[in-house]
């Protein structure tokens, strides 16, 4: 495979013609791969990986490792059983591990038993809400919260929410949005937490595929300093939305707005009801949660996540994925509205006893120190956060984050997209002072939890810079080529797969489980297919390369987009790019340019034996609220494809598309003159 590309590339790409080779390549052929490789050091920081082994259970007591992940792969009942046994409150025990055929799609974990989710706070530890709201912090412990979702949970009953029916949480990150997931869990209603900041047309959608009856807001909520009308927002929802019986509305900020006939003032019902609620025996693979995801077919799709099995995974992956230990303040700075927040934010920091941040907040509000700060002032011992946040601060002065005391910092940890090299090397070297590891976490809302990571690790392990490296206990990665063959030994790409199940992962797409087998399970027989690439180092790690239809393919060679990627944001110029292929007659995709220079803003490319690219400038790229790019968009805009975009309601502004297309269009009028 070929070396590491560096930012000599952009120099090369603004003198015309370059050609990549490597001395493995020159061997073989004269064809040109491009393929980022991380660094084959091991970090000084590895030192400071906890050395203790990781202690699942009184059965696993005393295993390395490496005894551990073998025996989960190849004893998945022993393993996991063991680990439930002692790990979750069961109110009735199970009586069968797993029941699992990934062919056809059945997930079934810890059958016969009964727990609820939210009976966790009940039990004496010492699970804390640190709630980073505008500049303020409040702290909310755990007899606080019970009691907050006793009453919250009490007057949901009271107006007729039954078990099994499902309620949307679209409310900012607070305590009473936590105590919302909390309530409905207790009593048995499945809820489907929207992001505060989606549209009236993206809630009501959500609304209507669940077939919620119930809807729980705030008033207004803040962002960046910046007011939301929160409650007006569902108002124009639900008119579409007919099953919608109440809408709950907690007091957020102390501003009035209009109730109508179905809006419930949530804190004034809730001073009345009673602080005891009993949680209500679910049974394991009962319905916990549901969570949208964009489809590119125009339809969201609500992935379905269940209690134990869940729960247990994301408990596990939480103290052991980020070396957190008891007493550990755990800072991820995720929405509630993102799987990340429910795994990282509400169920693994409660189901450990964790002292939890939530951020109401953007990274640069009130300035670019804002996380720096706020690490300093609550003492944060795990930092995880997005790449496109970390690549957004290190355009900024290095001194945002020096003034900020970052002493109490272990663990650093990135999420949501693969974390290139520049935006890696300033977390780690300028955020965590070079002496913090940094683990790149590589999951989806289908998992339900992190499936590949540096840690855990037996101590002293390297960690390679943005590679997520080792799989997490219990997942068993393939790499399979186009004609569906595993593809065996090392220095190899392909299609990632995961050859078992586990017990985070999702069971179905509500509605829809046909969606489910045809997404997830169809594209690989008796593989769940993640939809992603993932390139097997000579070491056996692995480095996530990309979606699989973001992958190139240039005469015959598949190249990842995230690679490219890695490479193009290097140049100091570049804040970020998106990398998509364009169709090509001859070389499979690739379009070379005729025109350098377009409305003054330069264009460079690439061209190559077997690769030609055109880079384009635009203001903004499309991205979710999440901070992800939707490269969809880009590949249906550059193919003149615009009538159908699909689901855009997760954009954090739909109007980039139109600049993008207009971009584009002024593009190609222009080199039709030529």
């Amino acid at each position: 495979m070929a070396g590491r590309v560096s930012i000599g590339l952009l120099n090369s790409l603004a003198r015309g013609n370059v050609i990549f080779r490597n001395k493995k390549c020159l061997r073989k052929s004269k064809s040109v791969v491009l393929i980022s490789r991380c660094h084959a050091r091991c970090l000084s920081s590895s030192s400071s990986i906890s050395a203790a082994q990781p202690d699942l259970s009184s059965h696993l007591a005393g295993k390395t490792y490496s005894d551990l992940y073998e025996l989960s792969v190849k004893d998945p009942e022993t393993f996991w059983g063991s680990i439930a046994k002692e790990r979750l409150a069961w109110t009735k025990p199970f009586d069968q591990v797993t029941d699992c055929d990934l062919s056809s799609g059945k997930i079934n974990w810890f059958l016969g038993g009964q727990l609820n989710v939210s009976d966790l706070l009940s039990h004496p530890h010492n699970f804390l809400l640190l709630s980073c709201m505008f500049i303020s912090v409040k702290h909310s412990n755990l007899r606080e919260l019970l009691e907050m979702t006793c009453r919250l949970a009490n007057t949901l009953k009271s107006y007729g929410v039954q078990r099994g029916e499902r309620v949307a949480i679209y409310m900012p990150v607070s305590p009473m949005a936590v105590a919302a997931m909390m309530a409905c869990a207790r009593i048995g209603a499945v809820h489907t937490v929207v992001f505060a900041g989606f549209s009236s047309e993206a809630l009501a959608g959500r609304i209507q595929d669940a077939q919620c009856k119930f809807v729980i807001t705030c008033n207004q909520g803040v962002r960046g300093g910046r007011i939301f009308d929160l409650k007006s927002t569902v108002d124009k929802a639900v008119k579409s939305c007919p099953s919608i019986r109440h809408v709950f509305v907690a007091k957020r900020i102390n501003n009035s707005v209009p109730m109508g006939k179905l809006d419930i003032s949530l804190d004034e019902v809730m001073a009345g009801q009673s602080s005891v609620c009993a949680p209500e025996p679910m049974d394991s693979e009962e319905m916990l949660f549901m969570l949208y995801t964009s489809g590119s077919t125009g339809k969201p799709k609500g992935i379905v996540h269940t209690q134990a099995g869940y729960l247990l995974y994301a408990s596990l992956t939480h103290q052991y994925v980020f070396d957190y230990t008891p007493g550990d303040v755990f800072g991820c700075v995720a929405d509630i509205g993102w799987i990340t927040g429910h795994s990282y934010v509400v169920y693994g920091p409660l189901c450990n006893g964790a002292t939890s941040v939530l951020f109401e907040s953007t990274p640069v509000y009130p300035n670019p120190g804002r996380y720096w700060e706020t690490v300093q002032r609550l003492r944060i011992n795990q930092f995880y956060g997005a790449p496109t946040a970390i690549r957004l601060l290190l355009k900024y002065e290095e001194n945002w984050v020096k003034k900020y005391d970052r002493s109490s910092l272990k663990t650093l940890a990135s999420v949501g997209e693969p974390i290139n090299h520049e935006a890696w090397e300033w977390f780690h070297n300028v955020v965590g002072d070079g002496r913090c590891p940094l683990v790149d976490t590589w999951w989806q809302t289908e998992t339900g939890g992190v499936c590949i990571a540096p840690l855990p690790a037996e101590p002293g392990a390297e960690i390679r810079p943005a590679m997520a490296m080792r799989p997490f206990f219990g997942i068993q990665p393939a790499l399979l080529g186009e004609k569906g063959q595993i593809i065996t030994g090392n220095d190899v790409s392909g299609a990632l797969c995961i050859s078992q199940p586990w017990p985070g992962m999702a069971r179905t797409i509500f509605g829809n489980h046909q969606r489910f087998m045809d997404a997830y399970f169809k594209p690989y027989q008796g593989q769940y297919f993640t939809g992603d690439g993932a390139y097997r180092t000579e070491d056996g790690y692995y480095q996530i390369t990309g979606r699989m239809d973001d992958v190139i393919n240039i005469s015959g060679h598949r190249l990842g987009t995230a690679e490219i990627e890695d490479a193009l944001d290097e140049h100091p110029d570049v804040p970020e790019t998106a990398v998509i292929g364009i169709p090509h007659e001859i070389k499979g995709e690739g379009e070379a340019p005729d025109e350098p220079s377009i409305y003054g803003l330069e264009i460079y490319f690439v061209s190559c034996e077997s690769i030609s690219s055109l880079f384009k400038v635009v203001k903004r790229l499309p991205k979710t609220r999440s901070g992800k790019i939707m490269r969809r968009i880009l590949r249906k805009v550059a193919m003149q494809d615009t009538s159908n975009l699909g689901d855009v309601s997760t954009l954090d502004d739909p109007s980039v598309v139109s600049e993008i297309i207009e971009a584009h269009k002024h593009y190609r009028s222009h080199a039709a003159k030529k």
